[in-house]
């Protein structure tokens, strides 16, 4: 009996499958099917099972699937569906063979590796790792960035929302600087975020900001065969150092800023209390201070950013991942350019910066800057107590008090209005300083505040030079206009 087998996932096969389309078909005999299944078994990360029998094959066909390890068979499983499809035997001889197919294919499977040895300042390797920990009582998985240099084996973990490009941008530049230099080639894995097309053996379609961050750190990108860990294992295994002895028990902290502070200082101390494996007689921390020499010069910041175009709404809204951010109100009516950057979003128009506002990662939530849309005041005052822009907006003191005195008047809207407006042509400090002056001889109105601004902007008396000695006139002259009578008789 031949049976046709349909699968899905990459397993080494003796049998060159015929690719159609998304599958691959190929006709087994018992004992193959056997052992395909067993490699299901046995690898839990896709199992072989028993899905419908083929409508279009011959007959005593089925078409098997890879399903979830979960639904994998059972040996008693796998002989109960062999009888049902024409197998005469007993099951005896189903687990016989699937003893010594295990044996032979640990024997001949047996794992080893060739221990790998970099010089100072030649590579470094880089990866992910999700972890669970509490953020102001909430639990939440943050993404964690790995960088270890591979001589030294210092240790760099930072935190992050997400394993988006600018996080990747912001890690490498966060770990360069503590480094205070890079080493000359950088091992990755495929992730999407630096890797396009996957071409054969290690040629490599890399995105172009990727390469744009590789240049200007001086670093040649390596990415490692798929499904080969092994050949970036000392990043792989600080993900799990990490996780036994940095996240174990859980991390609490009120946000990231200070969870990122604790991992750094975690990470030096680990360093310079625990020996370098190969250097027994160093801590990583002394070989690392002695790599540092063979390091490329930290070339500072790269200015990792993600970019994409983005409309203002007449409200001075841009929406940007699931959030909006105000702009300055002569925005409205054109596109603008929105520059994720792992901390902050920055808005321009037109390579002008309309907008800079700390990044939020939740979804919903409306980011605004007041002074945004003082302008737009000028023309609605009104706006000015029940705009959502000015809700619980936090003024300087003596500006504060100047709007609490104002609430009261007929037209304290307005008169407010003014005073925030001479903020966009004076200055805060200039216009706080104005307040403070008012107040100080009892009085709150914005004529008087504007009055003052308007005196601080008019130039002084001119200042009175003094006359240097060597400059004096020793002999000064007479005015005498009868001088100019004696003139005139002699013409």
């Amino acid at each position: 009996m031949r049976i046709q087998c349909v699968y899905t996932a990459s397993f080494w096969l003796d049998v060159d499958p015929v690719t159609l389309g998304r599958h691959a078909i190929l006709f087994l005999s018992v004992p193959q099917l056997l052992t395909y299944l067993l490699i299901g078994r046995e690898r839990r990360r896709a199992t072989f099972a028993f899905c419908k029998i083929s409508s279009k094959g011959r007959a005593g066909e089925i078409t098997l699937r890879i399903k979830s390890s979960r639904e994998r068979l059972t040996l008693i499983r796998l002989f109960e569906e062999l009888r049902g499809r024409g197998y005469d035997g007993g099951y005896d001889a189903v687990r016989r063979y699937a003893r010594r197919w295990a044996q032979e294919r640990g024997q001949a499977t047996a794992a080893a590796f060739v221990p790998l040895s970099f010089a100072p300042g030649e590579a470094y390797q880089f990866d992910w790792s999700h972890e669970i920990v509490l953020l102001s009582g909430a639990t939440v998985t943050v993404k964690v960035a790995h960088v270890r240099p591979c001589h030294s084996r210092m240790l760099f973990v930072r935190a992050y929302p997400r394993e988006t490009q600018e996080m990747v941008f912001d890690a490498h530049d966060r770990a360069f600087a503590l480094f205070k230099g890079t080493c000359g080639r950088g091992i990755y894995d495929n992730m999407k975020t630096a890797v396009e097309t996957i071409f054969v053996g290690k040629d490599r379609r890399y995105n172009r900001r990727f390469l744009q961050m590789c240049s200007h750190y001086l670093v040649d990108p390596v990415a490692c065969t798929p499904a080969s860990g092994w050949e970036k294992g000392q990043v792989e295994n600080q993900v799990g150092l990490v996780r036994e002895r940095f996240s174990t028990p859980r991390l609490r902290f009120k946000n990231f800023d200070e969870l990122n502070v604790w991992l750094t200082d975690r990470c030096i101390a680990y360093a310079k209390a625990h020996k370098h494996p190969e250097f027994a007689d160093k801590t990583i921390w002394q070989v690392f201070e002695g790599e540092r020499p063979n390091l490329v010069p930290y070339a500072g910041r790269f200015d990792g950013f993600h970019a994409v175009p983005a409309a203002v709404s007449k409200t001075c809204l841009v929406r940007f991942d699931n959030n909006k951010y105000s702009v300055a109100a002569n925005a409205v009516g054109r596109p603008v350019e929105v520059q994720a950057y792992a901390d902050r979003i920055v808005i321009r128009q037109d390579g002008r910066l309309v907008a800079e506002h700390r990044r939020s990662f939740g979804r919903g939530q409306t980011t605004y800057d007041p002074w945004h849309y003082v302008p737009v005041l000028a023309r609605k005052p009104g706006a000015l107590r029940n705009g959502a822009p000015f809700k619980d907006w936090v003024l300087p003191a003596a500006m504060e008090r100047i709007r609490r005195k104002l609430t009261d008047a007929a037209d304290g809207d307005r008169q407010m209005v003014d005073i925030l407006t001479a903020v966009l042509t004076d200055g805060l400090p200039a216009v706080e300083a104005a307040c403070a002056e008012a107040i100080g001889h009892g009085v709150h109105s914005a004529d008087v505040i504007l009055n003052i601004l308007a005196r601080q902007r008019d130039p002084g008396p001119p200042i009175t030079i003094l006359t240097p000695a060597a400059l004096t006139l020793r002999h000064e002259p007479v005015s005498d206009c009868a001088r100019y009578d004696n003139l005139r008789r002699t013409v």
